[in-house]
C-alpha cells in the first residue's frame, strides 16, 4: 500500500459515490475516504459511507462535521418538503429543491484541504451529468473551474508539490451502466442507502428504511431496472420494485 499513490474521495454512502470508491480502488489509489455530516435530513447515509469504507478497504474515512441547515434553502436541510413520486419530464426539469446551495463546492473544499496534507494529487468525486438531477455543481464545466481554481489555491500548488486532478468517473454514465460497473467492482449495493427521506432511525432500528418515492428513490430503482437487476435496498411497504 506505501508504494500507491493517494487519493481523497467523496463518499456519500449512496450508490454513486460508493461505485466511484470502488473504482479508486481499483486504480490502485490508497483511498482516503471523506464523509460529511452537514445537518442533512437522511443521516443515515453516514452509516452507510462507514460501512462502505470499511468492506472497500478505504486506508482511512473521516467524517467532517458542519450545519448547513443554519442557512437552510433546501429540502435535505431545512423546511422544505422532499419531492415524492415524480415522473422522468418532472425529476429533469430545473433544479430541484434537493439542491443544497453550493454543496460540492463546500465539499470538494474539505477534499482540496486533506490533499494538500496526505499529500495527494488526486481527488474523486461520483458527480454524473446525465442522470436527471439538474445540479449546477455536477456539470463537467463545473468540474473544470473547481480543479483550475484548487491549483492556484495551495501552498503545495505554488511551491509545485502538488498537481491536483479531480476525477469524475460516473459523469457521464447512466444509472445502470453505474450499477453494473460497481456490481463488476464487487459493490454491495445492500450497504448503500440513496433516499432522501428514509424513516427515522428509531422507527426501524439500526436503518432509515427508504421511501421509494423521492427522485433519489425513483432514479436508483429506474437503474437497477435498466440495469436487470434486483435492487437489494429496504424500501417502505414494499415499495421498491428492483
Amino acid at each position: 500500500m506505501e508504494n500507491k499513490p493517494k487519493a481523497v474521495v467523496l463518499l456519500s454512502g449512496g450508490l454513486d459515490s460508493s461505485t466511484t470508491l470502488a473504482i479508486a480502488r481499483q486504480q490502485e489509489f490508497e483511498t482516503h475516504a471523506l464523509t460529511f455530516r452537514y445537518g442533512q435530513k437522511h443521516e443515515i447515509e453516514i452509516e452507510s459511507a462507514r460501512r462502505v469504507a470499511a468492506r472497500l478497504g478505504a486506508a482511512q474515512h473521516i467524517i467532517a462535521e458542519f450545519d448547513l441547515r443554519q442557512f437552510g434553502g433546501s429540502a435535505l436541510t431545512g423546511d422544505i418538503p422532499v419531492p415524492k413520486l415524480r415522473n422522468p419530464e418532472e425529476i429533469s426539469r430545473g433544479i430541484p429543491v434537493t439542491y443544497v446551495p453550493a454543496r460540492n463546492t463546500i465539499f470538494l473544499s474539505f477534499a482540496l484541504a486533506w490533499a494538500e496534507v496526505l499529500p495527494a494529487n488526486d481527488i474523486f468525486i461520483g458527480v454524473n451529468a446525465i442522470d436527471y438531477s439538474g445540479y449546477p455543481d455536477c456539470r463537467p464545466e463545473y468540474i473544470e473551474a473547481y480543479q483550475k481554481m484548487a491549483n492556484l489555491a495551495t501552498k503545495a500548488g505554488v511551491e509545485g508539490r502538488q498537481r491536483l486532478l479531480i476525477h469524475t468517473p460516473l459523469i457521464r454514465m447512466t444509472k445502470a451502466d453505474i450499477i453494473r460497473t460497481g456490481i463488476g467492482l464487487g459493490v454491495d449495493y445492500s450497504l448503500t442507502n440513496s433516499c432522501y427521506d428514509p424513516t427515522p432511525v428509531e422507527d426501524s432500528p439500526g436503518e432509515g428504511i427508504a421511501c421509494g418515492e423521492c427522485d433519489a428513490c425513483l432514479l436508483r430503482l429506474m437503474g437497477f431496472a435498466e440495469a436487470g437487476v434486483k435492487d437489494p435496498l429496504r424500501y417502505r411497504e414494499g415499495r421498491g420494485r428492483g
